[in-house]
């Protein structure tokens, strides 16, 4: 097994934003705020959502996040990923 270790943090902090903005970007492209797309995932405020769009205070999507907003948006996973 290949180990990795080539990934700095401050790499690892520029994907979380990327893939922040993205979730930004098609959230808003569908007309829906931020406060719809946490209920829609099961969340209660909308703290999750807006601090990890943002990646504030190293909050960023987890995996599970991430399947759920690509269902609500219905788009597949991977634009979330695009410019990494």
């Amino acid at each position: 097994m290949k180990e990795n270790t080539s990934i700095t943090d401050e790499e690892m902090l520029r994907i979380y934003k990327v893939i922040g903005a993205n979730v930004k970007k098609i959230r808003k492209s569908r007309g829906i705020s931020q406060m719809q797309l946490a209920l829609a995932i099961g969340h209660k405020a909308v703290g999750t959502i807006s601090m990890a769009e943002l990646c504030i205070n190293n909050k960023h999507f987890n995996i599970e996040h991430l399947v759920k907003i690509a269902d609500v948006l219905d788009v597949k996973i991977e634009e979330f990923f695009e410019g990494i």
